[in-house]
């Protein structure tokens, strides 16, 4: 027998779905947290520091997310 893995418990493991419900914009900062198993704040203000350090390069890989995501 295997241990159980924990990160798995959430949902499909292998694919980043958008978190509309608990979402603030599109879902993408909380779909991401669900997808790697972290607080949806700490990817929101990695998203806000990458966008006002990166020149909007942030916002753009956002929407992409927001597209691409299922």
């Amino acid at each position: 027998m295997s241990a159980p893995d924990h990160r798995r418990s959430g949902g499909s493991p292998g694919k980043l779905r958008l978190d509309k419900p608990n979402g603030r914009f599109l879902g993408v900062c909380s779909g991401l947290a669900n997808y790697l198993n972290i607080d949806p704040l700490i990817v929101r203000l990695a998203f806000v520091a990458g966008t006002l350090f990166g020149f909007g390069t942030f916002i753009l890989i956002y929407f992409a997310i927001a597209l691409l995501a299922d």
